[in-house]
């Protein structure tokens, strides 16, 4: 059997916020997180999601670049910038689904956060066989939506185990 072609999905925000906004001292290390999807997911491209370019930010996109994640950021009207949040949302979930109409070749979505605004999404994805995992970067803040899935769908980026593999 030949191994899975899966693409992991990631809101940088929300990520940040559930480990290093929540515990000062949890912070991941990109390159090992990179590796840990890889070899873990079978992630082959991994797209990470970030609100708006930030000119001091720029060593911080670097880093997250060299250890091989794919970065997106949302378009914003120059006006906007600080006035609201990144809100990458909409745009994961129409990658996600522009790659599964254009018929992508990929096997499975790792989507990395635990905002409840992509429930609808996960549900679609479980009913055509598409989610391999949601990763919740903190399990105490992930929305209460996903209380109902089966634990086979998700796992938690602060676990013990995991987050060994996965921190600076």
């Amino acid at each position: 059997m030949s191994r899975e072609k899966n693409y992991a999905f990631i809101d940088g925000q929300n990520l940040y916020m559930g480990t290093t906004m929540i515990d000062k001292s949890w912070k991941i290390n990109f390159k090992k997180f990179r590796i840990y999807l890889k070899d873990k997911y079978n992630v082959e491209i991994a797209y990470y999601f970030l609100g708006f370019v930030i000119e001091n930010k720029r060593d911080l996109y670097l880093k997250i670049q060299e250890a091989g994640f794919v970065l997106v950021f949302r378009e914003h009207n120059a006006l906007m910038i600080g006035k609201k949040k990144g809100n990458v949302d909409a745009d994961i979930v129409f990658l996600i689904m522009k790659k599964i109409y254009q018929k992508e070749a990929f096997d499975k979505v790792v989507l990395v956060s635990g905002d409840g605004d992509y429930k609808r999404l996960v549900d679609f994805l479980i009913e055509e066989k598409r989610l391999k995992k949601i990763l919740f970067p903190n399990s105490e803040f992930a929305s209460s939506l996903y209380k109902s899935l089966g634990s086979e769908y998700y796992n938690s980026l602060g676990n013990n185990d995991i987050k060994k593999k996965i921190r600076q």
